[in-house]
């Protein structure tokens, strides 16, 4: 029967966590981690205190972690491709008894990754110019701490239309993800992005291979155990890819120059960007699921026994 309860568990795990791992595409976030003991270690910001979590019950609602890490990838937005580097994400779920899906972020931000600096820099994005405002400005930037900027994806909303069944097969969309990217250069001003909470990017990722499965047991501190009330989920080495994803242009760059560095940033990486002229793609993704592998038994107190657990292997 264990099996069974962690096969159950491996699905949504295939589903969720390898598909979220492209929502750290690039750049950086912060947020206090903790230092779980033994199995719980990748778990290091489980929102496992969150009211949706807590409230569920291990019959309609049964209460998840998942994070999913890639140590390298890239991002195309029209003309300009940047590498990313390595990327965390974490989130609770609760997968509810008519086969959705609740996703349920961390306060502090489901996701912390590498900052990304842009190819070029700001000569690259938007010099030369025959804009005479942005020429002024392009003649400056012989200096290299000028011309950096750095790149950081943002959530901005909850994921929605997740498919479970996607994520144990390829080349099918698993879940959206709505997202905007923070541009930050001391010409560009503090409030300068491509896409919006109004317009976002919205990633829908894909499966470009099965990832490889594991499964181990433990105790609800952490201990490895065959005889675990837990049970972990690895699913590991998949490339996630979508080219699907349509951009919108940059707003918001610039210090009072009137959308003028929009304009030159928009004409130079060729934004905004139709479907298909984008792609996202996350290399050897390595996503990790816990969950109580019979949550029945401690109905309805399934998600406060999670809760428990998790900070029982908190150092």
């Amino acid at each position: 029967m264990r099996f069974s309860l962690g096969a159950r568990v491996a699905t949504t795990a295939t589903a969720l966590g390898t598909a979220l791992g492209t929502f750290a595409s690039m750049g950086t976030a912060s947020a206090a981690a903790a230092v779980p003991n033994g199995e719980w270690a990748p778990f290091t910001r489980c929102p496992v205190d969150a009211p949706a979590m807590l409230a569920a019950d291990g019959l309609a609602r049964t209460p998840q972690c998942v994070v999913s890490t890639s140590p390298s990838g890239s991002i195309k937005l029209g003309k300009t491709t940047v590498t990313t580097g390595r990327t965390n994400l974490q989130i609770g779920v609760v997968q509810n008894s008519d086969g959705t899906s609740t996703v349920v972020a961390p306060a502090g931000g489901a996701l912390i990754a590498d900052s990304a600096t842009v190819p070029g820099g700001l000569l690259g994005l938007m010099c030369p110019s025959n804009i005479p405002a942005i020429t002024a400005i392009c003649e400056k930037l012989s200096n290299s701490t000028l011309n950096k900027i750095t790149a950081t994806v943002e959530s901005v909303g909850a994921p929605y239309d997740f498919d479970q069944t996607a994520g144990i097969l390829t080349d099918q969309p698993i879940v959206a993800l709505p997202v905007r990217i923070h541009l930050e250069n001391p010409f560009l001003g503090s409030k300068c992005y491509i896409g919006s909470a109004a317009k976002p990017i919205v990633l829908r990722p894909e499966n470009r291979q099965f990832p490889d499965f594991g499964m181990s047991f433990f105790r609800g501190d952490g201990t490895v155990a065959e005889d675990g009330e837990m049970s972990r989920i690895n699913l590991t080495g998949a490339t996630q890819n979508d080219s699907s994803f349509a951009v919108p242009g940059a707003s918001g760059c610039g210090l009072g120059l009137f959308g003028l560095i929009d304009a030159a940033v928009n004409a130079k990486t060729g934004l905004p960007s139709a479907a298909g002229n984008n792609s996202l793609t996350l290399n050897n993704a390595q996503t990790h699921l816990a969950g109580l592998n019979a949550p029945g038994t401690v109905a309805p107190d399934a998600g406060k026994h999670l809760s428990r657990n998790w900070h029982s292997a908190v150092e």
